[in-house]
């Protein structure tokens, strides 16, 4: 059953700086900064939340649909697409425009300086979901605002339940547009701080949350997930790695495991334990985009941390 993942598509340009900025940047000069660092190592991946959620559907045996935006320069993308034979068909090209892009620089104790160009998602609104056929469940995660609040309209019109995943787009709504964003859903998934965000700025606490939609799951990192739903809340344990190597992604491949979950029929406790391992696989590996476990491997690693096979 195909999943609609409305979101971004983007290139993460990763750099690192040997140095520290603390010694570049002059506290009681910030008010007129110049400075340029030498970045001797970056590489470039394939990321933007739509692409990541797609990617660690695809590794469950999932059929992903992307709805997303790329610009002139977004061949490399729909390469990397086509080898991972992910449909393509709702991916619009905006001619005059990049691909959205971080340049995200890192320096010796790991503090970060990170720029963002929206580029190609600013035009998402120009997709419609009406377009992209028959599908059994939709996600709409960080992308343009327009985008967003349309493609959310959308869903709720043609009766496509859908998850709500504000992510780092959260900050673009006020209060009576998160709101409606919960009040069209069928299900919101937020991080610990979002959740946090997103009561403050609706009024809502999140049993009042929980109630107004099917489910509401909140990650809270490496103390796992909460679960509220039908009244109750269930407690999802994290999956312990050998070493924590990038985070980047973990929150969309926890949503592959939880679009996964639902087409397929599996009960909420196995669903956030799934969406737990796969950002578990995720963060054990640098990139978003990089890890590569077979279907069978993912099995083997949910037995071996929960005692039964999904």
């Amino acid at each position: 059953m195909k999943s609609l993942i409305c979101g971004s598509l983007a290139f993460d340009n990763i750099m690192s700086f040997t140095g520290r900025f603390s010694d570049a940047i002059l506290a009681d000069q910030v008010h007129k900064i110049n400075v340029s660092f030498l970045v001797p190592s970056m590489r470039r991946e394939f990321g933007g939340c739509a692409g990541n959620i797609a990617y660690n559907l695809k590794l469950l045996g999932g059929d992903p649909l992307i709805m997303a935006t790329i610009g002139q320069d977004g061949a490399p993308y729909r390469d990397h697409l086509t080898q991972l034979d992910i449909a393509q068909q709702s991916i619009r090209t905006v001619d005059d425009s990049f691909t959205g892009q971080a340049f995200i620089t890192t320096d010796a104790d790991g503090n970060q300086i990170t720029a963002f160009h929206p580029g190609a998602m600013s035009f998402s609104h120009l997709n419609k979901v009406a377009e992209v056929g028959k599908v059994a469940i939709g996600i709409v995660a960080p992308d343009g605002r327009d985008g967003m609040l349309q493609h959310a309209k959308d869903c709720a019109e043609l009766d496509i339940p859908f998850i709500f995943d504000p992510g780092q787009g959260l900050p673009m709504f006020n209060g009576d547009e998160l709101k409606a964003f919960i009040d069209q859903a069928t299900y919101v998934a937020v991080n610990d701080y979002e959740a946090e965000l997103l009561t403050s700025r609706t009024g809502l606490t999140l049993a009042e949350i929980g109630a107004r939609v099917t489910a509401l799951i909140v990650t809270r990192g490496e103390n796992g997930a909460e679960i509220f739903t039908g009244g109750e809340t269930l407690a999802i344990p994290s999956v312990k790695v050998d070493k924590v190597i990038d985070p980047t992604g973990c929150g969309d491949a926890f949503r592959a495991g939880i679009l996964y979950g639902l087409t397929n029929d599996l009960d909420w406790a196995t669903t956030g334990r799934l969406a737990s391992l796969m950002g578990a696989i995720k963060i054990a590996s640098q990139g978003p985009q990089n890890h590569a476990p077979s279907r069978s491997e993912i099995e083997a690693q949910f037995e071996q941390a929960f005692g039964y096979r999904f």
